[in-house]
């Protein structure tokens, strides 16, 4: 296939209650849409970069220039064999994965439609028709209020709690929820909010039988969580400083972590995701799929990952409601009562466009061809 066009839009949604890490603090989202067009086919793409470079180097505006400048004239005019084609297009930009990732997300779902398949079959899924999801709590601003959104949450039937931690929000608050929920599975991220002088308060994470502790440390360090997780019970989970199968690799030879957190923005897209899968699968290390607060085509795109079969634990896709009072697509993200996401074998990320409700959000847009 040849692309001919790349039309990128920025859509702004307030979230239905604010969300809070251990860097910030959101109250609303913009996000980059990604519409890949030929032959009359459109595939559509989300770019997960937040709103500030706090997450990590992107951010939206960032995100705009390099789709724009770097990522859609390497790709436009090019003679594609399949999607598998666009990473080495464009792996040659120094980071910025987050909009390499979007618009190489939105050529996934184009070859999806184009073939007639849902987008977790053409990218090789399809290890299981439901997902397993869990939830990710924010920092909140009382103890109380942090347990009932726990209890809202089980109560609507989701299988894994984490909790965002930060100094001062950490041991105390934990031994509460445990108090409050003795069995329940239970996680927390630290979104890199310590250091390795802090050893020995995670050290006391461990009397809370947690599935595992999220990124304790710096977000580009593998070094330091190999001399901490011998100290620890809890397993480590790496999220921000794994960005490529490479780093995974070198990670799981340093033994730094028990447990791989796959976003398909952070990693590059697709291409690479399925390779650091693959690299963890082959480890007997299990991943799972973590969230950038996404609106529903990303939401769509992490189901279809999700259904790789090293995608053991539940990862951090929801239903849409937990964040937005009107989503883009139609129907809607919903999970069951058992906590679970049904797959869809619509071609394509597997949902409708909501058209007149994403020109409504749009607050600029820019096509390159």
């Amino acid at each position: 296939m040849k692309i001919e066009k790349i039309v990128l839009r920025q859509i702004e949604m307030p979230l239905v209650h604010f969300f809070e890490t251990s860097f910030s603090r959101t109250y609303s989202r913009n996000i980059i849409l990604v519409e890949a067009v030929c032959e009359g086919l459109s595939g559509w793409g989300e770019i997960t970069a937040g709103e500030n470079p706090f997450y990590n180097e992107e951010w939206t505006d960032s995100a705009w220039l390099i789709a724009k400048n770097y990522v859609a004239p390497r790709i436009i005019g090019k003679e594609l064999g399949s999607a598998m084609d666009v990473d080495p297009l464009t792996r040659h930009i120094r980071g910025h994965n987050m909009a390499r990732g979007g618009v190489e997300a939105a050529i996934w779902d184009l070859q999806a439609r184009r073939n007639g398949n849902p987008l977790w079959k053409e990218i090789g899924g399809g290890a299981r028709k439901e997902i397993p999801c869990g939830v990710s709590i924010g920092i909140q601003d009382t103890v109380e209020q942090l347990l009932d959104k726990i209890a809202q949450e089980l109560a609507a039937g989701y299988q894994r709690i984490k909790m965002k931690i930060k100094p001062g929000w950490d041991v105390d608050v934990i031994r509460q929820v445990r108090g409050r929920f003795p069995s329940i599975r239970l996680m927390a991220d630290a979104n890199s909010a310590y250091t390795l002088a802090d050893s020995a308060r995670l050290k006391q994470l461990d009397e809370f039988y947690l599935m595992m502790i999220e990124q304790p440390l710096d977000h580009d360090d593998i070094i330091d969580h190999a001399m901490l997780q011998p100290q620890l019970e809890t397993p480590i989970c790496l999220d921000e400083c794994i960005r490529s199968a490479h780093q995974a690799a070198q990670a799981i030879r340093l033994k730094a972590g028990r447990i791989v957190n796959i976003k398909l923005g952070r990693v590059g897209g697709f291409a690479e995701a399925k390779r650091l899968h693959d690299v963890c699968e082959a480890a007997a290390i299990p991943v799972w799929c973590g969230g950038m607060l996404e609106a529903g085509i990303g939401r769509a795109h992490n189901i279809a990952l999700a259904t790789l079969p090293n995608f053991t634990l539940p990862g951090d896709v929801s239903a849409s409601k937990r964040y937005w009072k009107r989503d883009i697509i139609a129907p809607e993200v919903e999970t069951t009562p058992n906590g679970t996401i049904v797959v869809r074998d619509e071609p394509g990320f597997g949902y409708e466009l909501d058209h007149d409700y994403i020109r409504h959000l749009t607050v600029r847009t820019e096509a390159v061809s």
